[in-house]
């Protein structure tokens, strides 16, 4: 059973909009067609663009571990509130 939206799924944006290395915004994770396609998406699939971002996130954090010097700038990243 499918259940009911009362309340719409606020988009991730933060603001920072740049390009990594791989193609995902730094402030929110979302890839371009993500970005794009946002406002046309259901709210399943929107909830699943964000735990896509979540994992983008979590992948970029573990790398960041092993260098000292990226981590704080990671930790700073207001996205991370978001999930």
């Amino acid at each position: 059973m499918e259940q009911l939206d009362f309340f719409s799924v606020p988009s991730p944006c933060v603001g920072i909009c740049q390009v990594n290395n791989r193609g995902y915004c730094k402030g929110c994770y979302r890839s371009r067609d993500e970005r794009f396609n946002w406002q046309a998406m259901t709210a399943d699939q929107k909830r699943q663009v964000i735990r896509l971002c979540k994992q983008r996130y979590l992948r970029i954090l573990r790398r960041a571990k092993g260098k000292s010097i990226e981590v704080q700038q990671v930790d700073d990243n207001p996205q991370q509130n978001l999930f």
